[in-house]
């Protein structure tokens, strides 16, 4: 196969998104899950916004001037995260997905990113080969968490929307917890209406971008991410995403109805600071 990598451009969505929808079905259904992406429609807004966005970085992948596939690199911190990688089926197992990896690896070196990261579903064996073959090393075991939202507060623990007068503090935790902040995220979110942090003794002690698939979580301590978990309305997307190890918080999602749908591996290449704190990684990392 001849192939090259271009920069993806807007019109690029389309196709692209019909690749992401018709990559992770396929996948997920010769494994027994459900697909991360519900149909084209959703894969295709998520691309649209994804090429849109300036903090982020994407390629597509072409043969004989058709699109193939495609790769993002999420730029908006000083901590890089890639994903989501498709390859058009018809064309997996052909060297599609090394090559768009390696644009991004490149692209991540040139900005001189601390880090770079990503999220593999653990049933996917050749992905986890692939990565770890380039050189990413696995660092977390994580749970798919889904189930009716629990929707309670917890006395002591009073849960509010963030704004931007909370970036700094969510911030200066965010770097306390995990080396980094994500600042670019947060913004963002707070922007879209969806970011909020839970306060104890009048200071924030966690925040969320979102308890989502998309969404990450920063806190001091289990009992605050309990709290930020047991405020949201629900788990949009396939759900959160809980480091196993955290047992405490595993079966206190599990006694409240909660249930694991799939297990998910953190990928790292470049620094990294085990975790001093409690959270919840997004599907980037």
């Amino acid at each position: 196969m001849t192939i090259s990598i271009r920069r993806g451009h807007a019109d690029d969505a389309r196709e692209c998104g019909r690749i992401y929808y018709a990559a992770f079905s396929a996948l997920a259904g010769a494994h027994n899950f459900l697909s991360d992406m519900p149909d084209a429609d959703t894969a295709t807004s998520a691309v649209a916004m994804m090429l849109a966005h300036p903090g982020y970085h994407g390629v597509v992948a072409e043969q004989d001037g058709k699109i193939i596939g495609s790769n993002f690199l999420d730029e908006r911190n000083s901590i890089a995260g890639v994903g989501p990688i498709t390859v058009d089926p018809e064309v997996q197992n052909r060297g599609v997905g090394a090559r768009l990896m390696q644009a991004l690896i490149e692209r991540s070196a040139a900005r001189r990113f601390a880090s770079i990261r990503l999220v593999q579903a653990a049933y996917h064996c050749r992905s986890l080969a692939l990565y770890s073959k380039l050189g990413f090393d696995v660092r977390e075991h994580l749970s798919c968490m889904q189930g009716p939202a629990i929707d309670k507060s917890i006395e002591g623990y009073p849960v509010r929307r963030a704004t931007d007068a909370d970036a700094a503090a969510c911030n200066a935790l965010c770097a306390k917890v995990h080396g980094a902040d994500r600042g670019g995220e947060l913004r963002d979110a707070i922007a879209q209406g969806v970011a909020s942090v839970v306060e104890r003794g009048g200071r924030i002690t966690g925040y969320t971008t979102q308890i989502a698939f998309l969404g990450h979580t920063v806190c001091k301590t289990t009992d605050d991410l309990q709290a930020l978990i047991s405020a949201a309305k629900s788990f949009d997307g396939p759900g959160f995403l809980a480091p196993s190890r955290n047992g405490e918080l595993l079966r206190w999602c599990l006694e409240r109805g909660l249930r694991i749908t799939q297990s998910m591996t953190l990928m790292t290449m470049g620094l990294y600071n085990e975790p001093a704190g409690a959270y919840l990684t997004a599907v980037t990392y």
